[in-house]
C-alpha cells in the first residue's frame, strides 16, 4: 500500500475536524479533504476564475486551524486568496478577489465541491470512492447526502448562481469582493469547544525555544476533543483524532505545565471505559485502560473501542500521580482511587513481567512501537510471542510506587502489597533484562531470551526510578550514541535493521526524545540532556517549528511521508522542554516547587510564564548562568532550589 504524502501537505486542525491540501489550496483527490469525526466532509475543492485554475504564489498558516494562500495571481493586477478556517464540526473557506489594477475587472468565479463520505481509514488505505457533487437543497443551503445517514450543509454567502456554484464578478479598481463557503456536518452533535486554556509563553536567548513552545500550544489546543464535560488531547492529525489511552495520557502528563485540566479530563474519560471483563475480540480486561476509540461508522481494521495496549494502564496511574502532584483537586483524585485499584490489579495480575502476545486480530505489537517490525534483534530479527518491553516494566515500577503513595495520601489500605511488587519487578528486571553490552534489552521473550537490539526504548527508563546510579549511567552513555542532530533514533545505526526512514528501526520521534531528556535531567546526566535540547530546537526549525509525528532518523532528519502534524506528544514536546530547563519539581500536596535549572543553560537566559500550577500560574525567569528568580506563583506554595535553599524572589510573591 502506497502511503499518502502529508509531509508537504497544509493542515488546519480544530478537533475533531481537518483540513489537508497542498500549499496551492486545491483539493483534488488522495489524502485532501475536509474531515470531520473520522470522515471525509469535503474530498474536493476547487477554485477557477474564467475556467483556469489560478496560479499559486505563497501558502503560510496563520494558526493551528487557520491558513491562507495568498497571492495567486490569475490576471494582471487580480489576486485570488484562499482562507481557510477548521471548526469542530467543519470548516470555512473564504475566496477574496482583490483588484490590485486601475481598471475594473469583470470575471466568472467557479467553486468545485464535491464529498465522497469516506471513513478515514478507507483514505489511508487509499480505497478510492465516488464522489458526490454538493447540491441545492432546503433553506437556501447546498447539501450532500450519503446511503448510511451523513449529512454535510454548505451555505454559501453571497448566494450563487441557483444551479451552479458560480458568479459573476466585476471587482472595482482597487477593491476586493469575497465569497465564503461554510461545510457542517449536521448528523452527529454539536461538539463543545472549551474556551482557549493556556497562557504559556517564554522568552529565551534561543527565539527557536519561543517558536516551538507557542506553536506546541496552539496545536495541543487544536487538538483538544471534549468527552462530556472532559477534555482530552486527540493523538493527530489526520487519522487519529479520537481518544488513545497510550498518546492521550502521555500528551496530558508532557502537557502539564499547560494546567491539569486535560490531565484531569483525560483520566475521567478513560476511567468511564475501563475494562471490566474478558472479552477476545476487543482484548478487554478487567482493569486495563483501552488503546483507542472510533466511531462505529469509521472504525478501521480495529474494534471500536480496542484495549491492545500493554503501556496504557500503567500510564493512568503515573498520570493521576503526576497530576495531582500538580494541583489536581484532591476530591477529583479520590473519585479515580477505585479505578487506580483496577489498574494496579491488572498490573499485578501478570506472571513476572508486564507482557502481551498478539491475538493475530488485533495489534502484533502493543507497545509505542505498535509496527510489526517494531521490537528488533540486533541481528535485524522481528521479536515475536510473549514479549514484556523493557519501557513498560518501567512504567509499571512507577505506577506501584506512585500508586502506593496515592493510596497511603487518601488512608486506603494496601500501599505495602505495590511498594513490595515493585521492588520484586525491579529485581526480576535487573536479572532478565541487562545484556553483556551493558544495556537494557528492548524486550524479553517469554522464554527470557533478550531482544538485543540497541533501541531508544531504554530512555523510558530513566526517571522511573527503577535504575540504580550505575545503571541510570550507562543508559545515558547508549542514549548518547543513538543520538542525531535532531533526536534520539528509535534503533542504533549498529543494529542489521537499522533503516533511519522507517516507522521505527531507526526514526526519530520528538515525544520519545523529550521523554528521554526528561529523564537524564532527573537523573543528573545534564551534557546528554542539554544535546537532546538543542537536537529538538533544530528539528523544531527544520520543521516551521510544528514538530511532525515522526522524521528520518539521518543527518538531515527526512521528512517521513505519511507523519501525522501536527501530533499531539510531538506538539506537547515544546511544554515539556521547559519543565526540563527548569529542572522543575512541582508538589502542591507537600506545598513546595522547586527549581534546579541547567547551568549554564543550554537556550541562554529565558523567562517562562503563565505556566499553570494548581489554581496559580508560574512566572520565572533563569539567567545565562543557571540563576532562579521567581517573580509570581500559585498562593501557598514555597520556591526552592535544588539545595533546599529559598529561590531569590523578584517581588513580594503570594507565599502562604
Amino acid at each position: 500500500m502506497a502511503q499518502h504524502q502529508l509531509h508537504d501537505r497544509v493542515t488546519c486542525v480544530a478537533a475533531p475536524a481537518a483540513w489537508l491540501s497542498g500549499p496551492d489550496g486545491r483539493m483534488t483527490g488522495g489524502a485532501d479533504g475536509l474531515f470531520v469525526a473520522d470522515r471525509r466532509v469535503v474530498a474536493r475543492l476547487e477554485v477557477t476564475v474564467d475556467g483556469a485554475v489560478p496560479d499559486p504564489l505563497d501558502a503560510r498558516r496563520t494558526g493551528a486551524a487557520s491558513a491562507v494562500f495568498a497571492g495567486v495571481q490569475q490576471a494582471p493586477g487580480l489576486l485570488v486568496t484562499r482562507a481557510r478556517l477548521a471548526e469542530p464540526l467543519g470548516g470555512t473557506e473564504t475566496v477574496t478577489l482583490s483588484n490590485e489594477s486601475d481598471e475594473p475587472r469583470s470575471v466568472v468565479l467557479a467553486v468545485t465541491a464535491a464529498t465522497d463520505f469516506a471513513a478515514t481509514g478507507a483514505v489511508r488505505d487509499g480505497r478510492s470512492a465516488s464522489t458526490v457533487d454538493f447540491a441545492p437543497g432546503g433553506g437556501g443551503a447546498w447539501w450532500a447526502r450519503s446511503a448510511d445517514g451523513m449529512a454535510v450543509r454548505l451555505d454559501v454567502t453571497p448566494p450563487p448562481d441557483p444551479d451552479a456554484l458560480r458568479w459573476a464578478v466585476t471587482v472595482p479598481a482597487g477593491q476586493t469582493w469575497a465569497a465564503e463557503l461554510r461545510f457542517t456536518r449536521t448528523d452527529i452533535p454539536p461538539v463543545q469547544r472549551a474556551k482557549r486554556f493556556s497562557t504559556l509563553r517564554v522568552a529565551a536567548a534561543d527565539a527557536r525555544l519561543d517558536a516551538l513552545v507557542r506553536t506546541g500550544v496552539q496545536d495541543l489546543d487544536a487538538l483538544r476533543r471534549t468527552d462530556g464535560a472532559d477534555i482530552y488531547y486527540s493523538a493527530g492529525s489526520p487519522w487519529y483524532l479520537t481518544l488513545f489511552g497510550r498518546d492521550a495520557l502521555w500528551s496530558a502528563r508532557l502537557g502539564l505545565p499547560l494546567g491539569v485540566e486535560v490531565a484531569a479530563g483525560t483520566l475521567r474519560a478513560l476511567a468511564a471505559r475501563q475494562g471490566t471483563a474478558f472479552h477476545g475480540e476487543t482484548e478487554e480486561e478487567p482493569g486495563r485502560i483501552l488503546h483507542e476509540v472510533r466511531p462505529l461508522d469509521a472504525a478501521h481494521r480495529l474494534p471500536p473501542v480496542y484495549y491492545g495496549t500493554v503501556d496504557a494502564t500503567a500510564l493512568f496511574v503515573c498520570t493521576l500521580a503526576d497530576a495531582y502532584r500538580w494541583g489536581m483537586r484532591r476530591d477529583a483524585v479520590a473519585a479515580l482511587l477505585p479505578n487506580l485499584e483496577a489498574a494496579l490489579e491488572w498490573l499485578g495480575g501478570h506472571d513476572g513481567f508486564v507482557a502481551y502476545r498478539s491475538t493475530g486480530a488485533g495489534l502484533t505489537n502493543q507497545g509505542w512501537k505498535d509496527s510489526g517490525d517494531g521490537v528488533q534483534f540486533a541481528d535485524g530479527r522481528v521479536a515475536a510471542g510473549t514479549l514484556a518491553v523493557c519501557e513498560v516494566q518501567a512504567y509499571a515500577y512507577q505506577a506501584a510506587r506512585d500508586g502506593a503513595d496515592l493510596l497511603d495520601a487518601f488512608g486506603r489500605p494496601g500501599a505495602q502489597r505495590w511498594r513490595d511488587w515493585a521492588d520484586g519487578l525491579a529485581e526480576r528486571f535487573r536479572a532478565a533484562f541487562w545484556c553483556p553490552g551493558g544495556y537494557p534489552a528492548v524486550a524479553v521473550t517469554g522464554t527470557g531470551e533478550q531482544v538485543d537490539g540497541v533501541a531508544s526504548n531504554m530512555g523510558h527508563l530513566l526517571g522511573t526510578g527503577l535504575l540504580s546510579p550505575a545503571e541510570r549511567a550507562a543508559v545515558a552513555g547508549h542514549l548518547d550514541r543513538l543520538r542525531s542532530p535532531y533526536g534520539l533514533r528509535t534503533l542504533a545505526p549498529s543494529s542489521a535493521g537499522y533503516d533511519p526512514g522507517s516507522y521505527h528501526a531507526g526514526s526519530v520521534w520528538p515525544h520519545d526524545t523529550v521523554i528521554a531528556l526528561l529523564g537524564l535531567a532527573r537523573d543528573g546526566h545534564r551534557r546528554e540532556a542539554a544535546a537532546l535540547v538543542d537536537a529538538l530546537l533544530a528539528a523544531g526549525e527544520r520543521f516551521g517549528h510544528r514538530l511532525p509525528e515522526l522524521y528520518g532518523g539521518d543527518d538531515d532528519a527526512t521528512p517521513y511521508p505519511a507523519a501525522c502534524r501536527p501530533q499531539a506528544w510531538a506538539a506537547a514536546a515544546g511544554p515539556a522542554l521547559l519543565v526540563a530547563l527548569l529542572g522543575l519539581d512541582v508538589d502542591v500536596p507537600a506545598g513546595r516547587i522547586t527549581f534546579d535549572p541547567f547551568a549554564p543553560s543550554p537556550v541562554g537566559a529565558f523567562r517562562v510564564r503563565g505556566l499553570k500550577v494548581a489554581d496559580g500560574e508560574l512566572d520565572v525567569s533563569v539567567d545565562a548562568a543557571g540563576a532562579v528568580t521567581v517573580h509570581n506563583g500559585p498562593i501557598g506554595v514555597a520556591f526552592l532550589l535544588a539545595d533546599g535553599s529559598p529561590a531569590r524572589i523578584a517581588r513580594p510573591a503570594p507565599v502562604g
